[in-house]
This record gives structure tokens, C-alpha cells and sequence, in this order.
């Protein structure tokens, strides 16, 4: 069987982080766990991925900075022709590793910012103190030329705040928003389930930035969401500031949830184990003994979650089946069933 490649890996480079996270989706602590893989088999993966023709690797952890030898795998996949972002709380940049980071080929950067204010995003990420620290990384990234994004999970305790964190974005010389909608999946599921949107708060949530995309210079993109697409296209949205054509870009745009999709998205932990999606935290093979094309092809899992007909529910027999498909991380982290009703869907409701 050949499965077109996904357009997107992400590879969790790292457990070990500086911060305590409510939300983390690796469970990511302040020591690297042992099993890690190794700066060969790093290279390995990174070899596999050229030749599979990936287009975008994104690097993330844990904290990706706190690895040693972050910078050497970068510049290794750049040499491979790969466009490699970094997925950072930006606490650890400062003006020299921008440029470091830049010299070794990182084309962006998404540094997390999940408030408008210290209170409540130093409350969220755990540490007293890192929203300083955050910004002081945003404005060497700004100084050094590395273009970087905005990284935002929505939730009870910031719903509020949506338009700052927006607003933010743009003052901070920001190229896109993109505004996570909180997934009770990893750390999630203990420390803050309950800031989880309710259905009301997600439609109202959604609305709103659908409609603030017309007027603000940046794309704004909405992970864990694949209903967003559905409104921008309902209220027909037209941005002033660049072609209606880009929207097509951000996630889900007429494809639905791209876990484990051709074209779409698949994760590598630190371990080398391979998931579907960081929100759909179902092992489908390693490959330390497998290699990640094999596994794509190969896996059951993947087969049948690529089969849009097997979905259930409301979403099996919804018009948007194709288009959207809901997000199958949540409907497995909260009924169990990967190809179950999303349960976060406010239209069948």
C-alpha cells in the first residue's frame, strides 16, 4: 500500500522542561528521560524523513532548548532540505541564540503565550515570572530576524483575554496566532480539565475569531478545532490584509482533522514511539523498530482512522463528515473511541 506522506511531522525532542505546564501534552518534567533517542538516531529519523519527502519538521518537547544538541539536529535536517521550526516557551532565547538558532536554519519559531497578562499566563505555565521572560525571548527573536508565531491555548480562564492575546500578537511583530483549543489529553486530563470550553463558550469562541481574521494582518489558526474552517467558509470571511486564498492554509481547511491523514500530520515522541496526533496519544509503533514510513503505511490504527466512514455518531452521519470529521483526539480522550462523535461539536447540539 502507498499512503501519500503526511505534510507535517512534529518530533518531541525532549521531556525535560523549565516550566510546569497545566496542560502539557507530553507530561514533560525537569529531567530528559532516559530512553530518549540519541543524536544518531535523531539523524536517522531525519534521513528517513528527506528521503519520504516531508516538507515541514517541527521540533518541540518538552522544552526543545534544553537539549544539547537541539541546534546539530536543526542543522542537519536543514542540510537535508527540510523546513525545520521550533516549538519553544521562548524563556530560554535570548539575543545570541536567536542568532544561533538562525544560523543553524531554524525558519520559525512558536513561542507559547497563553495570557494577556503575567497573572494568567505565568498561572497557567507554572512558574512565577516566565511571561517576563517569554517576551524578553519574542523581542530577540524580533531583533535577530527569526520570524516566530504566537502559540495560544484557549481556555475558561482566558476566553476573555481573546482579543488582547490577539492584539499581542500584532504588537509584537508576530506572523500568526495560532489559538489552541484546549484538549483534556496529557497533563491536561489531572490539572485543568475543568478550563475546558464548554460547547457555548467553543461556538462563541470560534465566532469570534473567524470574525476578527478579517480585520487583523495575521493568519490566525485554530488547532484541535476542525470546525473553524466551517465558519470562516459560512461567513464567507474575507481578510483585508492578504488573499481570502490563504486561509486554505491553516488546519483542517476542507480536509477535516489531519491526524494521521495523507497530507496531513504525525508525531514522534522522544522515545522514538509514533502517534497519529499530540492531542491523539495512541502508540502505533517505534522506530527505533520500525521505520516511520513503514509504520505509516502499515499501521491498523492509521488504516481505519483514514476511513471517514467508520466514524460514528454524529459526526458519522453529519454533512461535514469529509470537510471536518471532528477532532478524534477529544472524541479518544473522552469516550475512549478514537472514531467516536467529537464530543466538543456545539452543531449537533
Amino acid at each position: 500500500m502507498n499512503v501519500r506522506p503526511p505534510f507535517m511531522v512534529s518530533y518531541s525532542i525532549t521531556t525535560k522542561c523549565n516550566l510546569k505546564c497545566k496542560h502539557c501534552y507530553s507530561n514533560s518534567v525537569e529531567q530528559a528521560a532516559p530512553d530518549e533517542l540519541s543524536t544518531e538516531e535523531a539523524f536517522h529519523l531525519v534521513d528517513d524523513l528527506s528521503s519520504w519527502g516531508i516538507g515541514l519538521l517541527i521540533i518541540d518537547g518538552g522544552e526543545p532548548l534544553c537539549r544539547e544538541d537541539l541546534l546539530d539536529i536543526v542543522r542537519y535536517a536543514s542540510s537535508k532540505g527540510i523546513r525545520t521550526t521550533i516549538g519553544s516557551n521562548g524563556t530560554l532565547i535570548d539575543e545570541a541564540m536567536a542568532k544561533k538558532m538562525v544560523d543553524a536554519g531554524v525558519m520559525a519559531v512558536a513561542i507559547s503565550v497563553d495570557g494577556a497578562d503575567a497573572a494568567t499566563h505565568d498561572s497557567f505555565r507554572g512558574v512565577d515570572g516566565t511571561f517576563k521572560q517569554t517576551l524578553r525571548g519574542i523581542e530577540a527573536c524580533r531583533n535577530s530576524g527569526l520570524p516566530f508565531q504566537l502559540n495560544m491555548v484557549i481556555r475558561k480562564d482566558n476566553l476573555s483575554q481573546l482579543e488582547d492575546m490577539l492584539r499581542l500578537a500584532v504588537d509584537l511583530g508576530a506572523n500568526a496566532a495560532e489559538v489552541f483549543d484546549l484538549v483534556a489529553a496529557g497533563r491536561a486530563k489531572n490539572e485543568c480539565k475543568e478550563l475546558v470550553l464548554s460547547l457555548e463558550e467553543r461556538k462563541i469562541a470560534m465566532e469570534q475569531l473567524a470574525q476578527a481574521q478579517e480585520d487583523y494582518p495575521i493568519v490566525i489558526r485554530v488547532p484541535g478545532c476542525p470546525i473553524y474552517p466551517l465558519i470562516l467558509q459560512g461567513k464567507n470571511i474575507k481578510p483585508k490584509h492578504f488573499p481570502a486564498e490563504m486561509l486554505r492554509r491553516i488546519p483542517y481547511y476542507g480536509r477535516g482533522c489531519a491526524a494521521g491523514m495523507p497530507m496531513g500530520y504525525v508525531m514522534v515522541l522522544s522515545n522514538g514511539e509514533v502517534n497519529p496526533c499530540m492531542l491523539l496519544q495512541v502508540n502505533l509503533g517505534n522506530i527505533r523498530e520500525q521505520s516511520i514510513m513503514s509504520i505509516w503505511e502499515s499501521s491498523p490504527t492509521l488504516t481505519k482512522l483514514r476511513q471517514r466512514d467508520l466514524l460514528k455518531g454524529e459526526c458519522g452521519v453529519c454533512n461535514y463528515k469529509l470537510a471536518c470529521s471532528g477532532c478524534r483526539g477529544r472524541a479518544y480522550e473522552e469516550t475512549g473511541d478514537m472514531m467516536a462523535a467529537d464530543p466538543g461539536c456545539w452543531l449537533v447540539h
